[in-house]
């Protein structure tokens, strides 16, 4: 009976709480989608219409539908190549789609399947048989999509700094030698700065390891502040920090590197017990001729250079066999 398939209840393309579910009714009988349109609807979903293949792609690609409803004769496209249409569109390829038709042979069935159809409904239908076909396949649906968050925020966790919620050392390293290719294909700049804490060991030795562990993830946020959108901030290890700085050359990188001094040191550090003022030695360098890690090991010998300076100071790398130049200091 009608009244035995649940409502679909929350959900939807657009993966607001409480919209309802979105189906494509892709048939070109407009008494067909009359009876479709009003059977969904009835039980809680949005329902759009297309009445020829064409109009089918181009309406999924503007409602990007939860289910599709897809007959299989219809004009200017049929419905397999409405449905290999959908499958080559990253957007649209998991969407299930239900086939809709009066020939259901094992051939056709097949063929429908091979193309990654979802389900086959065959004309004439029961409204409950349409009403369980459309929620098994809106269940797959959700299915999909939750698996889908799952494994984004696995990847996201991989490649995060568990304290300080910048990138880590990992997604660094990738960056760095995608970076690199790009750069080394199209030519340009790539500069780097490598930033280490101060005598971080007097703030774990005289405040503790935890005072340390807010030391780094405030001064996290203040390395956020300090730089572009398009620069690639992470914890490169212990209490050193590296930001990739894409399309920026030597006077670029001194000045990002000196605006990050600026910025940590500005202002006190109000931990829970202490104030504590911190400051960093950032080491700079520019250009992908030895590599990524010729990059980052240049960038190390900068950051030496300003620690044995007197810290709290930018050095930059500048090329050859000359020794880096002090940008700035306190």
């Amino acid at each position: 009976m009608e009244g035995t398939a649940s409502r679909p209840g929350s959900g939807g393309s657009s993966g607001t709480a409480g919209a309802a579910p979105v189906v494509l009714v892709a048939e070109d009988s407009r008494v067909l989608r009359s009876i479709l349109r009003g059977q969904l609807h009835d039980h809680g979903y949005r329902v759009v219409e297309a009445h020829d293949g064409a109009e089918a792609v181009t309406v999924c690609r503007n409602e990007r539908p939860d289910v599709v409803l897809l007959d299989v004769e219809m004009p200017l496209m049929d419905g397999h190549l409405v449905l290999a249409n959908l499958k080559r569109d990253p957007a649209l390829a998991d969407v299930p789609v239900v086939f809709v038709t009066a020939r259901v042979t094992t051939e056709d069935v097949v063929q429908g399947l091979d193309l990654g159809a979802h389900d086959y409904l065959r004309k004439p239908f029961e409204a409950s048989e349409l009403l369980a076909r459309v929620h098994a396949a809106l269940r797959t649906k959700r299915l999909q999509d939750e698996l889908r968050l799952r494994n984004a925020e696995l990847v996201r966790i991989s490649r995060t700094d568990t304290l300080t919620g910048l990138h880590n050392r990992r997604h660094l390293e990738e960056r760095l030698a995608e970076q690199t290719s790009l750069v080394k294909r199209q030519g340009g700049d790539l500069g780097l700065l490598l930033l280490d804490v101060d005598r971080f060991k007097r703030v774990n030795d005289e405040h503790g390891h935890a005072a340390g562990d807010a030391v780094l993830r405030i001064l996290a946020g203040r390395v956020r502040e300090a730089i572009r959108t398009e620069d690639v901030p992470g914890r490169w290890g212990g209490e050193e920090f590296l930001v990739l700085l894409p399309a920026t050359g030597r006077d670029g990188v001194g000045s990002t590197g000196e605006r990050v001094r600026r910025t940590v040191a500005a202002d006190a550090f109000h931990l829970e017990a202490a104030e504590l003022q911190v400051t960093v030695s950032v080491g700079g360098a520019v250009g992908v001729e030895d590599g990524w890690e010729g990059l980052v090991r240049r960038a190390d010998a900068a950051l030496y250079a300003a620690k044995e300076a007197g810290r709290n100071q930018v050095v930059v790398d500048r090329g050859g066999s000359r020794q880096p130049d002090v940008v700035a200091t306190s």
